[in-house]
Formats: C-alpha cells, structure tokens, sequence
C-alpha cells in the first residue's frame, strides 16, 4: 500500500448559501489525484436549499460527509468539522473557490519530502518536524479577468523558518490564508479558528507558527479564489464597511504582543504592521463614520499620534506610508474627503 494511500487528509468546506458555486467546488476535491481524502461540508444555517446540496453530493461521493449547524459563521463551522476530523493532516477550501487536481497530492508530498529530511525528528509529532505545506494562489473575478497576485510563489520549493515566515506576513508579502495549506492536525490540537471575527486566518497562524519549524513553500497556483462581489471584504456599497478592516487593527495589536515575547527582533516589522494596518482602516472607513462618538476609529487615529515618532523613522515604512501617517494623524477625516475630491474614494 503507497503512503498516498495510508495517509488520509481531511479537507473541510464551510458552506453557506452558495448553490451556484458549491458543486464546482466539491467536484475540484473529489477530482483530486490524491484519493485518500474524507470531505467534510459543514452547512452553516443555509437557507437557500445549499443543506440539501450538501446532502445530495455526499451521496455521489463515500467521502463526504456533511454536518448541519446554526449559522455561525465561516470559524465556527471550521472548527465544528475539526472536532469531527480524522485525517492525519488537514485542508480547507472555501465554497466559492476551487483547486487543481494536482493540488493535495503536491502538498502531501512537498510535506512528506520535507519531513523525510528532518530525520533526527523521526517523530513527526515533535513540534520541530515540519507540519504545513502551502502552494500558491490566484484570484478571478466574477467576469473571469484575473486579478494581480497577493502573493508570489518561489521558483521551486522552499523551506522558510517560522520567524521568517512572520516577517514575510507582517511584511503582507507572506500568505495567511488556510486554503493554500496543508496543516498537521497536532496543530489544531490547542487552537482553533476565532469565532465572531473576520481575518481569522492570520490571528490562528501567526500563532501556529509557535509550534513548528517553518513552513514548505511549493511553486505553482493551485488554489483559485473567485473574487465575488458582496463576501465579507468585498461591499457594493461603499457605506457598508466590512469588519474586516477593524479585525485587521485588532489582530496588529495581538501580533505586536506575541512578536514582543517571542521575536522580539521583529519590533520594528510589526510597529511598520501595525501603521499599514490603521492606515487601510482610515482609508477604507466611510467617511460618515469619521465621528467623536466612534471609539474604535478614535482609538486608531490616537495610535497613530502615540506611535509618529517612531514610526517616521521606521526603515520598513515607505516614504508614502509615512507621508500618509503624517496627515491622517493631524487631520484624519479631512485628508479623507481631500482623497475623495481627487481620487473618487469615500
């Protein structure tokens, strides 16, 4: 029997209302040339007949299996389907997204080569054995263009240290996203995905990353995301002002903590992170929200005063980030309707 077949993967879906696209998914799973795989569908509170879906595609397939939940959002049907898991490593893939068939099969084998060349860890629950695998992404837009790349793949394989790899995602060069990922399931044994919040990948990495060398980075784009307008970062209507945003300044706060106990080299990447951050928020915040009575926003626009300083003299800064540091500091809300005036932003 190959180690393809004794090794099962878990690949986990959380699904909500998304009947157009969830068969185009699944069927981009059970395509895989990698076969030992369980898929678990996790309907979050569908309410447009997606539940239903989800039963019907279990039964063309023995390898799926589908649990119907509350609507509780994408974290908590995450981490529902990872009390169920039983694979060995790990997968996720979003309901509107879809991946090459190749996908798994590289990432197993990308992890298994990696883990052979460890050999003085010759248990692979020692915390130094590699025990994630990414591949790379791109991004298509509901008229099929292609988007730029957020994140370039190397050339060829490559093994990047677990400190690196934070500099890379603090550096928003690295990619958080756990569907490009293949992830040993000892990892998940104490963490699990936040619940209630929006940018839960980066807050549950970041933190994973404490508890394993590195990460395995393979060349390629096998994952496809499908940019849709009206997901949680991705509003029609410019005076809905997606969560994210907030969730981006809050997870800036937490990284800068755990980057002061555990790399603490990295200070200056993360005070550099924690200005890029705030500066998406005031840049994206509508306007009419620009208000004494907003606490969050006044909390941002004061650490940005707090942190000038510093941060003008921070060499991860680019000129332009420090220009626009400078004026949302000093008069926030006017250099935004001065943006819109020029730009067209609001």
């Amino acid at each position: 029997m190959s180690t393809k077949q004794q090794t099962l993967i878990t690949v986990i879906v959380p699904v909500y209302n998304i009947l157009e696209y969830l068969p185009r998914c699944v069927q981009s799973i059970t395509a895989q040339t990698y076969t030992n795989l369980e898929i678990l569908l996790v309907d979050d509170g569908s309410t447009d007949g997606t539940g239903a879906l989800c039963d019907r595609l279990a039964e063309e397939d023995e390898r799926i299996r589908v649990f119907h939940k509350e609507n509780g959002g994408s974290s908590s049907a995450r981490n529902l389907a990872l009390d169920h898991a039983a694979g060995e490593f790990i997968g996720f893939v979003d309901s509107d997204d879809y991946i090459e068939p190749d996908m798994y099969e590289r990432l197993y084998e990308g992890l298994a080569q990696a883990m052979a060349e460890s050999v003085r860890y010759s248990d692979p629950g020692d915390w130094r054995c590699p025990a994630i695998a990414q591949i790379g992404r791109d991004e298509v837009d509901e008229q099929g263009n292609r988007m730029p790349n957020i994140c370039e793949p190397p050339r060829e394989r490559e093994f990047i240290e677990s400190k690196d790899f934070m500099r890379e995602l603090l550096m928003h060069r690295g990619d958080c996203s756990f569907c490009t990922k293949l992830v040993a399931r000892r990892l998940f044994r104490k963490l699990r995905f936040p619940e209630g919040v929006l940018n839960e990948d980066f807050h549950l990495l970041v933190r994973m990353l404490e508890q394993t060398p590195g990460v395995v980075s393979l060349p390629g784009q096998a994952y496809h995301v499908f940019y849709r307008i009206g997901s949680n970062s991705r509003k029609a209507d410019k005076e809905q002002f997606s969560r994210v945003f907030g969730d981006c300044v809050v997870n800036a706060d937490m990284v800068e903590q755990l980057v002061a106990e555990k790399y603490p080299d990295l200070k200056p990447v993360a005070l550099r992170f924690g200005v890029f951050q705030r500066l998406e928020y005031l840049l994206h915040i509508p306007i009419s929200q620009m208000t004494r009575d907003n606490t969050f926003y006044k909390q941002v626009v004061a650490w940005l005063r707090k942190h000038l300083l510093p941060a003008l003299g921070n060499k991860h800064l680019t000129r332009k980030n420090k220009v626009y540091m400078l004026r949302f500091a000093r008069a926030p809300r006017g250099i935004r309707i001065i943006h819109k005036k020029l730009r067209g932003i609001s």
